[in-house]
């Protein structure tokens, strides 16, 4: 069985096929190929390009809920990194036409820059409808292969999400320095542990005074503490938390001696070293509407997420780690803290696309590195499962 024919000058046409053997035909959008990855929707309804370029999303094929995608163009200034991660792309129609005075290129013209395999015209409400029942699956997205029994094959032969080191293939290969934007001297000096940092989080540090060192994820603890850093920050970053275990023991050794925030990914690796564990979560938290309530003061923030493993319940109730935070649609934990020593956010409040709610937190951690001293006594030992 072979795909749709096109007539001349048509688009070339485009599959994705799941590894249970179900098939959404589109056309090419982007560059030409094949790619694989675990499928995932985001229900963002803007922000497209930041969405690509989050490293978060390295080894997904992202499908995009919002039925039209491309309408404002792209920018030189919305990348969350040096190019787009994401495997590849699906929407439902892409515009052929974009509008805004920040636009300088089309979404179709950039992904093919890129050379990002993506499709169009793909029915994504039925594709969302079938990860939120059979979980996250497996996929290949082809706009050369048009033998269907292959790229279902293809799907299935490929590597899975779950226990792979992901974070070594973008975190940055050498250190590199984040001037402050505020003030001659930087406030604080802090050391952000890249497993596949997004910008707006240097943005952030950088306008709040921070002068931001940016460090390999398998930089030790050792370098870290020698340098005197005022802070750590534990950044997002794609895949399973659990096979990390080099940055797990690193955690673990810095929790106590100099103050620890934690985003996304850096909120998983924070829970294992504190002793927690995790699981992957059916089909994830990708979009930008997602509530959370604070347990503080039981007000609701509209939170910008994407993951797709979470904390245990009950693994962290003998680490002495509070939860701070939980997803009222699942109720989820979505953050944590150890008074005057760390803590985390399960989602990103540095948006990049979506809401501002949670930007405040930046401030929490210039407040928790003003007041640190660190701890004499000995931590829970660290999970190194999930």
């Amino acid at each position: 069985m072979n795909g749709p024919p096109r007539g001349p000058g048509a688009s070339p046409g485009a599959l994705l096929a799941l590894e249970d053997g179900t098939l959404f035909p589109g056309e090419a959008l982007g560059a030409l190929g094949t790619v694989t990855g675990e499928v995932c929707f985001n229900t963002s309804m803007t922000g497209y390009q930041e969405v690509l370029t989050d490293p978060s999303y390295h080894g997904q094929i992202i499908a995009l809920t919002a039925p039209h995608v491309g309408n404002t163009g792209v920018n030189g200034e919305d990348d969350q990194a040096r190019r787009p991660w994401a495997a590849g792309l699906v929407v439902r129609e892409a515009s052929a036409t974009y509008s805004s005075w920040r636009a300088t290129s089309s979404l179709s013209v950039y992904l093919e820059r890129h050379r990002v395999v993506a499709a169009t015209e793909i029915n994504t409400r039925a594709l969302t409808r079938h990860v939120r029942s059979r979980g996250a699956l497996k996929g290949a997205l082809s706009s050369t292969v048009t033998d269907v029994s292959e790229l279902v094959d293809i799907a299935r032969s490929s590597p899975s999400y779950g226990g792979r080191d992901l974070v070594a293939e973008v975190s940055t290969p050498a250190p590199y320095v984040r001037a402050p934007v505020a003030g001659p001297a930087p406030a604080r000096r802090v050391a952000a542990l890249d497993l596949g940092i997004k910008a707006n989080m240097l943005d952030l540090l950088s306008r709040s005074g921070c002068e931001v060192t940016v460090l390999p994820a398998s930089t030790p603890a050792s370098e870290i503490l020698a340098r005197g850093y005022d802070g750590v920050l534990l950044s997002n970053g794609p895949g399973d938390p659990a096979p990390l275990s080099g940055v797990i023991a690193t955690v673990s050794e810095l929790i106590g001696r100099v103050p620890v925030f934690g985003i996304c990914l850096g909120h998983q690796i924070l829970s294992l070293a504190l002793g927690g564990t995790t699981y992957k979560l059916p089909f994830g938290h990708r979009g930008g509407n997602h509530p959370v309530r604070r347990a503080e003061d039981g007000r609701v923030e509209i939170t910008c997420q994407n993951h797709g493993f979470a904390v245990t319940p009950g693994s962290l109730d003998k680490t002495g780690a509070r939860v701070t935070h939980v997803n009222l649609n699942d109720q989820t934990i979505e953050g944590i803290a150890l008074d005057g020593v760390c803590f985390s956010v399960q989602y990103h409040p540095e948006s990049g696309p979506g809401p501002r709610d949670a930007r405040y937190l930046f401030e929490r951690f210039t407040e928790l590195m003003a007041r640190f001293q660190a701890v004499p006594a000995p931590l829970p030992e660290p999970a190194r499962s999930a």
